[in-house]
């Protein structure tokens, strides 16, 4: 039987084949085995000591007697039976950092898509309409990146060269950070105060709930814009649909929003300095082989220490 089993999720349209196929090339002594069906995944998963995948169920880790690491493929787990998993001594390892590269080159082409007036280039071209239009600088600008994880710490780093003004907000603004200014959430509104660019990539907690809410988006610049690359629910949807409503902000780029997916009646869709992708930040073909990356490397490392601790992107539990 497997000791490594793939459940059957497909990633952002990608078939989970180049995921199994990319552990196979990392962990050539160990047998991995993808489970195409319910049924399969239930017989395979009761000898495997590794189970991968989008999610876990209760059931399922009944069935797993063996089973020392359940490592997650998104990067996100509030969506995951934690106490379950704790309670049957599992580990869980996250997919963070696996999206870093391809969601900070997402903010920053936001930025300067909206900096440079593309989007209102596209719209005029669309009509054939050869006529000049207003553009700004990002070179000098005040940045604030909320949130210093992967991603966070990726749009800084992509920041260098532009020269621009960097500002972090970080839960533990004491520790060491490759920003100009750094702040913690309790003072976020002097961070965003000045900035004409703010990106979200914060997790979604009790803290980051609604940060951006009516009185954030009133101390914000009336230019600012403002990406979310977290969670749809760290913004508050009305309070920014009442600000892009009273030119109280510049623009902004969603990749997340609240509700999710976007109903396509809501009014977020038809303001033409409003950018809504869904949730596609994320996409890169790279996905399974930084994946990939990250199981191996914590299988040798459990495999060498004898223990299932100390591992990559490990959440206690």
């Amino acid at each position: 039987m497997p000791d490594i089993v793939v459940r059957r999720d497909n990633i952002h349209g990608m078939a989970v084949d180049r995921y199994v196929t990319a552990l196979r090339e990392r962990l050539p002594d160990h047998d991995v085995a993808v489970a195409r069906t319910p049924a399969a995944e239930r017989d395979l998963v009761a000898d495997a000591t590794v189970l991968t995948g989008s999610a876990v169920s209760e059931a399922l880790l009944d069935r797993a007697d063996s089973l020392r690491l359940f490592a997650s493929t998104y990067a996100g787990y509030d969506h995951l039976p934690l106490d379950e998993l704790a309670a049957r001594d599992v580990a869980l390892t996250t997919a963070s950092g696996v999206h870093a590269p391809n969601v900070s080159e997402h903010v920053v082409g936001a930025w300067l898509s909206f900096a440079r007036g593309f989007f209102t280039a596209r719209r005029r071209q669309a009509d054939h309409v050869w006529q000049s239009f207003k553009s700004t600088d990002f070179a000098g600008s005040r940045v604030c990146v909320v949130g210093m994880g992967a991603i966070g710490s990726a749009v800084v780093d992509r920041l260098d060269g532009f020269d621009v003004e960097t500002v972090a907000v970080r839960h533990s603004p004491e520790k060491d950070t490759p920003t100009d200014e750094v702040y913690g959430y309790d003072e976020v509104h002097e961070a965003v105060e000045d900035a004409r660019y703010v990106a979200l990539a914060c997790p979604l907690t009790d803290e980051t709930r609604g940060l951006v809410d009516a009185d954030l988006l009133t101390t914000m610049h009336p230019e600012t814009v403002l990406v979310n690359v977290a969670r749809g629910p760290v913004v508050d949807t009305d309070a920014l649909v009442d600000a892009l409503q009273r030119n109280h902000v510049g623009a902004a780029a969603l990749d997340v929003t609240d509700p999710e997916p976007l109903p396509s009646d809501h009014r977020l869709w038809d303001f033409e300095n409003v950018l809504v992708t869904p949730h596609n930040a994320g996409h890169t073909p790279s996905y399974f082989d930084r994946l990939a990356d990250i199981v191996a490397e914590n299988v040798r490392r459990a495999e060498e220490t004898g223990a299932w601790d100390g591992l990559q992107n490990q959440i206690p539990l």
